[in-house]
């Protein structure tokens, strides 16, 4: 006997109960199902499975398979940081470059013998000249006798003695066994690096306010 439209559904196996017109669709397309297995055989169990398919079987053919996340990219700060922080060398030597002060000299730092002294290179003096104070702090102390080296100066003729120094440092660059003079008294006020120095250099180069020192 068939339901009317308007009559309560029993309960089915799971233990919902379909609405009149969800059984009333089921009736009509298990007659269909009947007639297709009838009219072409082969067909009537594709038929069939598509009728008992669950919401959540059907949604899961029809969602799109999820595609694998994509490695993070590198950020690119990062790696310019990283080529930053690669050490660069130089085939040529090492090379210390000074800037002019306003009244066009270049003052440096220098270290003679392992001890640090103030000093002016000075491309036009021959020698590396030491003050006596410079001397005696360096631990130099030439006789009397030795002051037996005319040489011109500022104040006119002088005579100085003459010295060996064992190292000179201007930053990177070192050269050792430097000829010098001691001058004497208070002649001179600031010690000089002249070509006695520059002169073991491969290059040095004066460009505008700048003095380049190649080793």
């Amino acid at each position: 006997m068939v339901a009317g439209p308007g009559a309560a559904c029993a309960p089915d196996l799971l233990g919902r109960t379909p609405s009149p017109v969800t059984g009333f669709r089921l009736i009509i397309l298990a007659a269909v199902v009947v007639a297709a297995a009838v009219s072409v055989p082969e067909i009537a169990p594709g038929l069939l499975a598509r009728l008992v398919e669950t919401p959540a079987t059907q949604r899961a053919e029809a969602s799109p398979p999820r595609r694998p996340a994509a490695p993070a990219s590198k950020p690119v700060a990062a790696t310019a940081r990283e080529r930053a922080a690669r050490p660069s060398s130089s085939a040529t030597g090492r090379r210390v470059v000074l800037e002019a002060d306003r009244g066009g000299h270049f003052l440096v730092d220098a270290s003679i013998n392992g001890r640090r002294i103030e000093a002016m290179v000075d491309t036009g003096a021959t020698t590396v000249s030491l003050t006596a104070e410079t001397a005696r702090r360096l631990g130099i102390h030439p006789p009397r006798s030795a002051f037996n080296l005319p040489s011109s100066t500022a104040n006119g003729i002088v005579n100085v003695a003459r010295v060996m120094l064992s190292e000179i440092r201007v930053g990177g660059i070192r050269v050792r066994d430097v000829e010098a003079t001691v001058i004497p008294g208070d002649l001179l006020r600031v010690n000089l690096l002249g070509m006695s120095f520059l002169g073991r250099l491969s290059k040095f180069e004066l460009s505008g306010p700048r003095l380049v020192l190649l080793e």
